[in-house]
């Protein structure tokens, strides 16, 4: 089906099902994948574990710190800053 064809309602839920997708794999995919590299760059978290590095996080997303909620929202962010460049790649290529 045409995008032109599609509801509103159709596309705010489509939108809405993949921003909740791609932010449960920044809160929960993500800080596991941060951690074990990390944690072989870097040695261990302040010598405790994955729960010390995650009630940390966790912690600063409650506190509103805008770097945590970048990190959490960063696949979603990606994904948009893709489909904007594919947009705009579309509009230059039909001149």
């Amino acid at each position: 089906m045409p995008a032109s064809e599609r509801s509103l309602k159709q596309i705010v839920t489509n939108e809405a099902a993949l921003f909740l997708g791609l932010f449960f794999v920044g809160f929960a995919i993500l800080p596991i994948a941060i951690y074990f590299v990390g944690n072989a760059v870097f040695g261990t978290f302040d010598g405790h574990g994955y729960n010390e590095f995650f009630s940390t996080l966790s912690g600063r997303i409650r506190d509103g710190d805008r770097i945590a909620w970048f990190l959490v929202a960063s696949p979603y962010l990606a994904i948009l800053t893709l489909r904007l460049m594919a947009w705009g790649w579309r509009g230059t290529s039909s001149a």
